[in-house]
């Protein structure tokens, strides 16, 4: 009988956009790849990313990785040129593409980039279907938020005094 090793599959976040959690509803997560150049990758390693203003979109049935800054490393980069916010195209399937076409045409959807981390040694993307929200909704959640720190403070003070 043969035996297979099980695979673990390494996952660790590279950058995460705090941003679209606190100006978003995040509706459903996806998950895709990157196509990606040489001084890119390198540049993904070294933590020189940043995609808190990045956001998907399509053309011609293709999704590609918009306004996202990856700056180039000085050594890897100094023979060939580097445009550091171009558009990366998105490796999915036909079918997810025309399901998050078509669910991005709704009124006041949008796709934007939620995190990059490494999947083995694949540079992976996750993303959102997002819907905006509004200064009052900020507020609904900045006082949720207080409240549970509050909360918290006081649990913790009733079990130091019993």
């Amino acid at each position: 009988m043969i035996h297979k090793k099980k695979c673990h599959t390494k996952s660790s976040k590279i950058v995460v956009n705090n941003k679209a959690y606190h100006n978003y509803f995040i509706e459903e997560v996806f998950q895709s790849g990157l196509m990606l150049e040489g001084w890119e990758v390198k540049s993904i390693r070294s933590g020189k990313i940043n995609i808190s203003e990045s956001y998907i979109t399509s053309h011609l049935n293709q999704m590609y990785l918009c306004n996202s800054l990856i700056q180039p490393l000085p050594m890897s980069s100094n023979h060939i040129f580097c445009n550091p916010t171009r558009k990366r195209k998105l490796l999915l399937h036909k079918n997810e593409i025309n399901f998050l076409s078509l669910k991005k045409k709704n009124i006041g959807y949008t796709l934007i980039s939620l995190s990059l981390f490494w999947k083995r040694s694949w540079c992976k993307l996750e993303f959102g279907l997002a819907k905006g929200k509004n200064m009052q909704d900020k507020r609904i959640e900045l006082r949720k938020k207080e409240w549970e720190k509050e909360k918290f403070k006081i649990l913790k003070k009733n079990k130091l005094l019993s």
